[in-house]
């Protein structure tokens, strides 16, 4: 069985994760806005420039904070380096996956997949991790799955997108929440084992001439600001995971969704069908109730402690 392992050890404050999680989910949310400004950047390429950009980051931020011997000890720890090259391969078909929809206008699909996402995490956290589920919070679930099937009849052209984010996302959740690695560190290491592949392919790309890092400013720099853009929510991200149960972490995670679902359909047109529509009221029913029992227990909790 794997076991969920203490706060992590660069936190100087109490583990509490939940500001963390809420600004990544909100960073998430508005990601399509971004990736809408570079319509002629094919996906691979973007992916491979958040992934270079994202580790020179990730380098500065660990030698300006004195952990580029933490991020030494890290990649010499075998076991450690296995998960992260599983957390590294998942978060990189999530990107491409992701990118892809928002380039061909199903940012609904993408939505969707991340609604169902919470499903997934909450799901992983009895099995795997032994979490506890009350009742209520069962036929939340419950609830919630009836509007995930229906989401599958209704969108089956694109399931295999809400699927890919949904499933590829929950298990890099689950590897950062159970790896002895401080965010930091594990962002730096996903992102150094990605980058010979992302290299060669910038490489491939400039001698083919079709690179459009450098063919015009706006392009380039939105390219180079794609490493803050990858960066700073997965910190936060990982932060929340290692100082969160993934039941609850997998609640805030309707956030970005929520936010993603409202550019697509009122900023960018894309169509709702009847059945996206009924699985979104289901989905958000479950959601309701269950947050109305988690807020019920912890009154309850304080008050037995008070």
């Amino acid at each position: 069985m794997v076991k969920s392992i203490a706060p992590d050890p660069e936190a100087h404050t109490p583990p509490n994760g939940l500001l963390f999680g809420i600004g990544a989910y909100f960073l998430w949310g508005l990601l399509p806005l971004y990736f809408k400004l570079l319509p002629t950047v094919g996906p691979v390429e973007i992916v491979a420039s958040r992934i270079l950009f994202s580790l020179i980051l990730m380098i500065a931020i660990l030698a300006a904070t004195g952990a580029l011997g933490d991020f030494g000890r890290t990649l010499r720890d075998r076991r450690t380096m296995i998960a992260m090259t599983g957390s590294a391969l998942l978060i990189a078909i999530n990107w491409l996956v992701y990118i892809w929809a928002v380039a061909n206008d199903h940012i609904v699909a993408a939505s969707l997949g991340y609604f169902l996402n919470p499903l997934v995490n909450v799901l992983l956290g009895v099995l795997v991790l032994k979490e506890k589920l009350r009742p209520v919070q069962i036929a939340a679930i419950l609830v919630a799955a009836i509007g995930v099937a229906v989401m599958a009849v209704s969108a089956i052209n694109t399931l295999w997108i809400s699927i890919t984010l949904a499933v590829s996302f929950a298990l890099y959740g689950l590897i950062r929440k159970t790896a002895a690695v401080g965010p930091r560190q594990g962002l730096a290491a996903e992102t150094l084992i990605l980058t010979p592949i992302a290299a060669a392919y910038a490489i491939w790309l400039v001698s083919q001439g079709q690179a459009a890092f450098g063919k015009d400013v706006a392009t380039s720099i939105l390219l180079a600001l794609s490493g803050i853009v990858t960066s700073v929510p997965l910190l936060l991200f990982a932060t929340a995971a290692r100082r969160m149960p993934l039941s609850m972490l997998g609640l805030l995670q309707y956030l970005a969704p929520t936010i993603q679902f409202l550019i697509g359909v009122l900023l960018f047109d894309e169509t709702l069908s009847r059945g996206q529509m009924i699985s979104f009221v289901l989905i958000w029913a479950g959601l309701i109730l269950f947050t109305v029992d988690l807020l019920r227990s912890t009154r309850a909790a304080r008050l037995a402690l008070a």
